[in-house]
């Protein structure tokens, strides 16, 4: 048991020690476990997957109008970090831009910079400040390096679960029976109570980080709360806490209290 708890202080310990980084423009402390070059060739892989049966747009005006605010709020952002010393936020970035055929209301940016946004999200927007709105809340998942976090997250969890386990385990005081109960209990308290939380977490990030590369790029920022009441009218939601994502609701109280903040920005 001891051993087990002096494996489990030591790993935390390290992590503490070498695994720290800040994140871009929020300065949030985060554990990093996994290298630039790790996560880059996972999201390369993941984005070879995706195109090999995606269909790219053939709107040749929305597929413009898309590259457009993509690429305004990319160098607004590669000229904000460039001013203030920070491009190392930006290292291994290779941006890409794909429109592709989908009703979906949809888009993502793997940690690769490969951004995709389905044109049913295009045609959804009301306005290129709505499509900024969405499209800055990507990007920022891969310059916070959210993915490399919330993969260490879980390396982390499964790591302390294992430890948990095996010192009820040797402690002689479980049945099998009770070892497999709390084995269970344990999966699902890790899911509900650290993974998805900790998920909500990055979304209400992103979404603070992205409402900051809008006002650099000059967008409305006033337009992502809008964006989020239009989502809200769309469809129904899970219960907030058994998903990845906030409720619209507090999704947009989360925006609003960063208002401020993004115009300074702007102003800069």
């Amino acid at each position: 048991m001891k051993k087990l708890l002096w494996i489990a202080s030591s790993l935390l310990l390290a992590v503490l020690l070498y695994a720290c980084s800040s994140v871009a423009l929020t300065g949030r402390k985060q554990v990093l476990l996994y290298s630039d070059s790790e996560i880059m060739s996972l999201s390369q892989e993941s984005y070879k997957d995706f195109v090999s049966t995606a269909k790219l747009s053939t709107d040749a005006a929305l597929t413009k109008r898309v590259n457009t605010v993509c690429s305004n709020l990319i160098t607004a952002l590669e000229n904000y970090f460039a001013k203030t010393g920070q491009t190392s936020y930006m290292q291994g970035l290779k941006w890409k831009i794909d429109l592709v055929q989908s009703d979906e209301i949809n888009a993502f940016c793997l940690p690769s910079g490969n951004i995709v946004v389905y044109d049913g999200l295009a045609k959804f927007v009301d306005n290129d400040d709505q499509l900024a709105a969405v499209v800055g809340h990507e990007i920022s998942h891969a310059i916070a390096k959210h993915s490399n976090e919330r993969l260490s997250r879980q390396s982390l969890t499964e790591t302390a679960q294992k430890v948990a386990v095996s010192a009820a385990q040797q402690s002689g005081k479980v049945t099998s029976q009770q070892l497999s109960v709390f084995n269970v209990a344990l999966g699902l308290g890790s899911q509900y109570g650290i993974i998805l939380p900790f998920s909500r977490k990055q979304e209400y990030e992103a979404d603070h980080i992205g409402l900051i590369i809008m006002a650099m790029a000059g967008y409305d920022i006033e337009q992502a709360p809008k964006l989020w009441e239009k989502m809200a009218q769309n469809g129904q939601q899970v219960p907030e806490f058994m998903s990845t994502h906030p409720s619209d609701a507090n999704r947009i109280k989360n925006l609003n209290k960063y208002m401020d903040e993004a115009r300074s920005y702007a102003e800069q």
